[in-house]
């Protein structure tokens, strides 16, 4: 085999399903000492710490905790969004301000924990209802992470008890879980998540127990069935019919509650191994991807499921919020771990530079609740009477995953998942310490270069991710070629590795044109390209026609503005003279990210691009048909 062999894919998925640990909540892996990322996805991590995550108030967010006279409303959902995003960041760049910060949020919300063990805002009469558990969740989630972090026990037994209290309201005898709140009891059974940490953590059988009663009730008649419909294959925005009120209890579609319970069924797979429960999820996945994850990686509109992917060319309200963004990355993310399919690292590539990256105003002082495929960005609502939304909360734990899930070490193996600038400081079985360091300004151009660097020569696999997107690739190890190169897979690298041994990847940047619906758009690797006003170089709007050849348009790649991160021109024939307008012109288009981020509303971008009829062309159609 020479000094490289290669591993089968199916032996490195079963690898990644037997080291899976149910210590589940994200934290660091203990065998990636540090993971440093720079150039742009670097800034933009850095960015959203420094101006989003540090600069919140926090007894803004711990204030509705002192008082307990809401009905109805979802406050208490903020501080635990908001600390968990704060406690991946410190993970990331183990800043000593941002630990008191955190360390002060938890002292602080503890605090308010009622001698029951409740910790919210709801009056003891309103309590079960709306989105009372949904916030005792997030309250649970927070407090496991920072115990997590700290070690500070108190911290999970504020949890314990915050889970204890619910038990005694709701259980077999007393009100059904999937009875409470909206959204057919989806909120509130998707604390399934933190109840299977609690167990993880405590080994006390009744977490697992209460479980395991969560995921029964949701087959009851009044439950989200989320198990017996993914069974049946029912796509996820047709498992109940279209509610007569969209924000309400009859509401079966809704994105991103749903996705939180099928995490909470990950966890509890984790403890099982029920293949049921795994089989389910990646079901339901597979309808997401097919049905509603749209050109720049995320969906919904109004927060729910709506068969996206096949209307994503007509504009549409409410289109992809951004704490459905986080959480699809986060199920992407889970069953990478569980699975070993790198196809979910693709997924979460194509989400974080174009979902992600353009949620996060150009200051990033904001994330945008929305950010449809045209028009202008701008911030969301201001929620619950406070000065902050549910995606400004939520929306920095999905920055921070980037470089959680950038490089993994799976016993002797390390896979790279995601390509930027970046080192990674790692130590594989036997106290093996390699340091990697990627050289690129992928994806602005094809090539990437990653030095492997253990401190001692050594045995190891480096498994290298394959974007199913790239047609062609060519991949090398100190300048001798690799074979049998499979998109959409890992490339498995065994052999002994030694300083300054060097991994050469070139991956297909070809622009690739995408046509629906009488529309076109331009994909560039991973990077969705829009058309942006701040050109000025035409009405984004027109009509147009996309010069291409087999399927790729040739882009000439041109010097950024100030406004954009990549820019380029392609050739097009716009408007309807064809007399006076046939020539191709070349027009300027930039990432999706890039595209309206100063949230000026006097800008504007479109990324499907309307496509003009040329009936000469097009299939002859009668016209009383």
């Amino acid at each position: 085999m020479g000094d490289i062999q290669k591993k089968t894919t199916w032996l490195l998925l079963v690898a990644f399903a037997l080291s899976t640990t149910v210590m589940a909540q994200i934290t660091n892996d203990p065998a990636v000492k540090q993971v440093k990322i720079s150039g742009y996805v670097g800034s933009r991590i850095d960015d959203c710490i420094k101006n989003r995550v540090k600069t919140q108030d926090v007894e803004h967010l711990i204030e509705p905790f002192r008082h307990h006279e809401e009905k109805s409303r979802w406050q208490s959902e903020f501080w635990g969004k908001w600390i968990q995003g704060a406690i991946a960041s410190y993970r990331y760049n183990k800043d000593p301000e941002l630990y008191r910060i955190i360390k002060n949020a938890a002292e602080s919300l503890m605090a308010t924990q009622l001698p029951n063990g409740y910790i919210g805002n709801y009056s003891p009469e309103y309590q079960l209802r709306e989105w009372d558990v949904w916030g005792r969740k997030y309250t649970s989630l927070g407090l496991i992470a920072w115990y997590d972090l700290s070690g500070e026990k108190k911290a999970l037994d504020a949890a314990c008890k915050v889970v204890d209290h619910l038990m005694t309201q709701v259980g077999p005898g007393k009100t059904s879980i999937v009875a409470t709140g909206y959204y057919v009891g989806m909120p509130s059974s998707s604390i399934l998540e933190p109840v299977m940490y609690l167990y993880n953590r405590t080994k006390d059988k009744r977490y697992l127990d209460f479980a395991e009663y969560i995921v029964a009730e949701w087959e009851t008649p009044d439950g989200p069935q989320l198990i017996s419909k993914a069974i049946a294959d029912v796509p996820v925005a047709h498992r109940f019919p279209h509610p007569s009120v969209w924000f309400s209890r009859e509401n079966g579609q809704k994105a991103y509650e749903m996705m939180s319970c099928y995490e909470g069924l990950l966890e509890l797979y984790k403890v099982t191994r029920n293949p049921l429960f795994l089989s389910v999820v990646e079901k339901t996945v597979g309808h997401i991807v097919r049905e509603e994850i749209n050109i720049a990686g995320s969906g919904s509109a109004f927060e729910c499921w709506y068969d996206g992917k096949s209307r994503q060319t007509q504009p549409t309200y409410h289109t992809m919020e951004t704490c459905v963004t986080f959480t699809w990355m986060q199920l992407c993310n889970r069953l990478l771990q569980l699975t070993g399919n790198s196809l979910y690292a693709d997924y979460m590539e194509k989400t974080a530079y174009n979902a992600l990256m353009a949620s996060l105003k150009k200051d990033a002082s904001q994330i945008a609740k929305y950010s449809p495929l045209e028009g202008c960005r701008h911030e969301g609502e201001e929620q619950c009477g406070m000065h902050i939304n549910c995606c400004n909360a939520n929306g920095p734990r999905a920055f921070a995953m980037i470089p959680q899930f950038a490089y993994r070490v799976v016993g002797e193996t390390i896979h790279i998942n995601f390509y930027a600038p970046s080192e990674a400081d790692l130590v594989l079985p036997g106290r093996k310490n390699v340091l990697l360091r990627q050289m690129t300004d992928y994806p602005a151009t094809d090539k990437i270069e990653i030095d492997v660097n253990p401190a001692k020569d050594a045995d190891f696999t480096v498994a290298l991710r394959i974007p199913a997107w790239s047609k062609q690739v060519d991949v090398s190890v100190n300048g001798k070629s690799e074979k049998e190169i499979l998109p959409g897979s890992y490339l498995s690298l065994t052999r002994k590795w030694k300083k300054g041994d060097r991994i050469s990847i070139k991956l297909d940047m070809r622009a690739r044109l995408v046509e629906q619906n009488g529309a076109q758009a331009i994909v560039r690797g991973p990077i969705v390209l829009a058309r942006d006003s701040r050109f000025n170089d035409g009405f984004v709007d027109e009509t147009s026609v996309i010069v291409s050849k087999d399927g790729y348009v040739e882009l000439t790649p041109v010097e950024p503005p100030a406004f954009a991160w990549l820019a380029f021109t392609a050739p097009m024939v716009l408007g309807t003279d064809l007399e006076g307008n046939s020539a191709a012109r070349q027009i300027h288009l930039c990432d999706f990210a890039s595209a309206g981020n100063t949230w000026d509303k006097m800008q504007r971008y479109r990324v499907w691009l309307p496509k003009t009829l040329n009936v000469l062309h097009a299939p002859y159609v009668p016209y009383d048909k």
